[in-house]
């Protein structure tokens, strides 16, 4: 797993060149795990390739070259995939230092967008046609009769001839690799239902026995399912995406003569000095020089608290500058800062999950080849059995439509559409169809705290008696929120909250000062005050009174803040007025949350940013036994790497852009409601509402779902099976072939409906 830059290291120039060379190749004609395969042994074969890594998920291959000469040039990894029957094109790093500015694949996504809404719109005219003659097998057992035969025709036609089209090249390129894939089975058993239904039309007029409708629903379902893969395989773009656009696209850069001048990311360059203002985002990784204030680093840390600074500290691209300019030198730029590497972490992450586990796409390469094989010998048998040839075509051709894949392009569509729709009813959004199979036999749940466990923003518990009696609670805190009147800190937010909401009117304060790591002082009335750590209290010779401290320790102890108040009298002894503890709660059904996975068998550890301490104090609060604090994007995702080598099914739960490395390494990632868009772009799952408390539900729902896409699987190949043989020997008529291909599909989707009966049983019970 790539790491990330620390603070120790960031004047440590980048390394230039690695032992090996990463390409990454866009494919475009990808459509099942044949395809993986087979783009994959084309990469491997060329000499001096080590490695290849093909996704289905993202339409992606991550080649790894072996060090020294003789590596193939971008021209000969391209070349073998057009051998193989596919087009691709080299993804570059982006920007010409290595940044990660202009995404050189947006012109790719927007393609694809384009390819997606013309697929749907395909789609949606598909069903149109379709739905009358899959309509007439309902009504058919009620003695109405079918479609006449021309009608048939016209709708099917355009079904089979016209969006069908997109199924014979991958079909073709299979055949000639002498392999089976969805696309050959799709176009074997639609082409033969389509050409015997015109056949019987033509000749005999068998209205009856004509099967139209097999040709058209097959092909409308897989169209369908296409059109669901290509919304899942952008979505893991977005991830890269979102993560990119943190950087700024200028920065404020010091030349040597004092000015200042706006220039474009991409060039700046190692030594030069940034002049950062209030609320700037950082635009590459430096050092402090001059001027003290604090960052925003919640993205990369997951902390909720700013990050004080001074000459030396390091600061990210991609973080928020707080209310003090800063002067910092560059150290890293382009695609060796932090944020480069945690795009490049997401990237090699998505790449090398594991290919979705069609289960069709595998049966096939074994199942086409078969029912190609008996269909040929059956129409040899009764040609050598003395029948007249049309009977002998019909009865091959009968074994063609007895196993057109009907109900097995409905086995996993249907089931998905009716897990993704109950699953949507509870506030559980499914951002890819996969995710319901890596959602299962999950047995560690690693979690984060801030954000997802707690509620991501400090407030006030309670005030601490300073001694001082004559300054009430309420007084105190009117002083301590006059004094955070101006300031964005989430600690001084959390006091003027907690005044607005106590009808607490803010004192007015003069000449208020900021002082960056300790507290902020001011007048009131002629009074000077400070708000502040313990240490600024002690610097104005305060000293905390004995039961003050104890209260202090212990809140302190259990992951809380505590920020004091004193009046500081220039001609009288300073006074302690109280404090105030402040801490990032934890949500009102995380421990609940936290029970119910534990109950199913699956371990629950917490991953934090936060001081060790703090997660340690909140996971005990929650009944989690393990905690893991300081933990930043690197840790977060190697331990998520680390539990997967221990033979352990992961379930990574997150909300921001610290956790998006983790979350595309996991098996199963979820993304918290009113978290960062990278974070939701990352993961598998996003649950509607900020609460924890569908997590036990979403493994539920991916259980139930899966058992069903297996149940639809053996239904359809249970007809499969039991009716090749029958129609082989002429058992089994063309009306009685249909009739079992009708009956196999109304049982996948009367099986995949039973899902809409699914509620959380979390949510029954009050838990959420």
């Amino acid at each position: 797993m790539t790491m990330i830059a620390g603070e120790h290291d960031l004047d440590r120039p980048a390394d230039a060149a690695g032992d090996a060379v990463e390409r990454r190749l866009a494919v475009e004609g990808m459509t099942c795990g044949t395809c993986v395969n087979r783009v994959g042994r084309a990469l491997r074969k060329l000499p001096g390739v080590r490695d290849a890594e093909v996704s289905l998920a993202t339409h992606e291959a991550l080649v790894t070259l072996a060090p020294g000469d003789g590596q193939p040039d971008d021209d000969a990894l391209l070349a073998a995939l057009t051998r193989a029957g596919y087009e691709g094109a080299i993804i570059t790093e982006g920007a010409a230092d290595g940044g990660i500015g202009a995404d050189p694949r947006d012109a790719r996504q927007a393609q694809e967008v384009a390819d997606s809404r013309r697929l749907g719109i395909e789609v949606i005219i598909g069903a149109v046609l379709a739905l009358p003659l899959v309509g007439q097998m309902v009504w058919m057992p009620f003695g109405v009769p079918p479609l006449p035969g021309w009608a048939q025709l016209l709708l099917a036609a355009p079904v089979q001839i016209g969006l069908g089209r997109r199924f014979l090249r991958p079909a073709w390129g299979a055949l000639k690799a002498g392999v089976g894939n969805m696309d050959l089975l799709v176009v074997l058993g639609t082409w033969a239902a389509f050409g015997l239904s015109v056949y019987l039309w033509l000749a005999r007029d068998h209205a009856m026995h004509l099967y139209f409708e097999a040709a058209a629903a097959v092909t409308v379902l897989v169209l369908f399912g296409r059109w669901m893969e290509g919304r899942a395989r952008r979505a893991t773009g977005a991830a890269i995406r979102a993560l990119a656009a943190l950087r700024p696209d200028t920065a404020r850069r010091r030349n040597a003569d004092g000015s200042e001048s706006d220039v474009a990311v991409t060039a700046l360059r190692v030594g030069d000095v940034l002049s950062i203002r209030p609320g700037e985002r950082i635009a590459a990784d430096a050092r402090v020089i001059e001027g003290e204030g604090s960052t925003d680093e919640s993205m990369l840390t997951g902390e909720s608290l700013p990050v004080d600074k001074a000459p030396g500290a390091s600061l990210s691209a991609g973080t928020v500058n707080g209310s003090d300019p800063l002067l910092a030198r560059v150290a890293r730029v382009g695609r060796d800062t932090t944020l480069a590497q945690v795009v490049r972490m997401v990237e090699h992450a998505q790449a090398t999950r594991a290919p979705v586990q069609a289960v069709v796409d595998r049966v096939s390469a074994v199942f086409v080849p078969v029912v190609v094989v008996i269909a040929l010998c059956t129409f040899g048998g009764w040609l050598i059995a003395g029948a007249d040839w049309p009977d002998a075509v019909i009865a091959a051709v009968t074994v063609l439509v007895i196993a057109c894949p009907c109900a097995m392009g409905l086995a996993t569509p249907a089931a998905i559409v009716a897990g993704t729709g109950a699953a949507a009813r509870a506030g559980i959004l499914v951002r890819s169809p996969a995710a319901f199979d890596h959602g299962v036999g999950i047995d560690l749940a690693l979690i984060d705290k801030t954000g997802t466990l707690t509620e991501g923003r400090p407030r006030l518990l309670r005030q601490i008696d300073g001694g001082t009696p004559e300054v009430a609670a309420a007084a105190a805190l009117a002083r301590a929120a006059g004094l955070q009147q101006a300031s964005e800190h989430p600690l001084a937010r959390a006091i003027r909250a907690a005044a607005e909401d106590g009808d607490v009117v803010p004192a007015v304060v003069a000449g208020r000062r900021n002082r960056p790591g300790a507290g902020v002082e001011g007048l009131i009335g002629d009074v000077p005050h400070r708000l502040g750590s313990r240490r600024f209290m002690t610097d104005a010779g305060i000293a905390l009174p004995d039961a003050a401290g104890a209260e202090a320790d212990d809140a302190e102890a259990d992951g809380a803040t505590v920020v004091w108040l004193a009046a500081v009298p220039d001609d009288a002894a300073p006074r302690l007025l109280g404090g105030f503890v402040l801490a990032d709660a934890p949500r009102a059904d995380a421990a609940d949350a936290v029970r119910a996975l534990t109950g199913r068998g699956i371990t629950v550890r917490m991953l934090s940013g936060d001081a060790p301490a703090t997660a340690r104090a909140v996971a005990a609060r929650l009944g989690i036994a393990e905690a893991t604090g300081g933990a930043d994007p690197a840790a977060k995702a190697d331990a998520v790497t680390a539990a997967k080598t221990q033979g352990h099914r992961v379930m990574m739960v997150g909300d921001g852009v610290n956790d998006a490395p983790a979350l595309a390494a996991a098996d199963l990632s979820v993304a918290i409601g009113g978290g960062t868009d990278v974070a939701m772009a990352a993961a598998d799952i996003t649950l509607m509402r900020q609460s924890p408390s569908l997590l036990p539900a979403t493994l539920d729902i991916c259980r139930l779902t899966r058992a069903k896409i297996r149940q639809n699987l053996v239904w359809a190949f249970g007809y499969n099976t039991i009716g090749i043989p029958l129609a082989a020997l002429g058992l089994l008529d063309p009306v009685f072939a249909g009739a079992a291909m009708a009956l196999s599909s109304v049982s996948v989707l009367a099986n995949a409906l039973l899902l809409a009966r699914w509620r959380p049983a979390d949510l029954e019970r009050g838990v959420a």
